[in-house]
């Protein structure tokens, strides 16, 4: 069955077609809801509230975008709602794509060579919502400003300046400090 077919029978309310359309993304959408949220649990029930916001608002679905990124963008939302609620970190990365370490772009980025993976993670979890909210949605889920400013409701500004802010801090975080220390 065609990906066009399966949701113009969802639209009609068509369970068996839900259920296949489920089993297709709740996969690869609980690896984006994890990154986001702390707990297994806490990031199954925003998987199951964004695909029944998205078989709610399927009719919203223009097929602009395909299905999988209108989805996820549903459950990054939805992620942010839930870590805004609970006033929760975000969670540390286990798959880290960062451009932290790419330094093509931007001097800003460079880090030590000798920072491990772990020392990323905490860095990460210690900025402030703000900046790492911005942070994960740029660097680790690959949207770009425009995206990001509709996501959390900010302005591209803001979002470039967060990102900017965000970076520095981060870049400081994973600084040496005077006495050999990081942190």
């Amino acid at each position: 069955m065609f990906q066009v077919d399966i949701i113009e029978q969802c639209k009609q309310n068509n369970r068996k077609a839900q259920l296949q359309l489920y089993n297709q993304y709740c996969d690869g959408m609980y690896i984006v809801a994890k990154r986001f949220l702390k707990n297994t649990a806490e990031a199954e029930d925003v998987v199951q509230e964004a695909f029944l916001k998205a078989f709610t608002k399927l009719d919203q679905y223009k097929a602009e975008v395909t299905f999988g990124a209108w989805l996820k963008r549903i459950v990054i939302n939805k992620s942010i709602d839930f870590l805004k609620s609970k006033k929760q970190e975000l969670v540390a990365l286990e798959e880290v794509h960062l451009k932290v370490v790419d330094t093509t772009h931007d001097d800003k980025w460079l880090i030590d060579d000798a920072i491990t993976l772990n020392e990323v993670k905490i860095a990460i979890n210690k900025l402030p919502d703000k900046y790492q909210y911005v942070v994960m949605l740029y660097l680790i889920e690959g949207y770009d400003h425009q995206e990001i400013s509709e996501i959390l409701n900010i302005s591209e500004v803001a979002s470039r300046t967060q990102l900017s802010r965000g970076k520095s801090k981060l870049q400081e975080l994973l600084t040496l400090k005077k006495n050999g220390t990081r942190y």
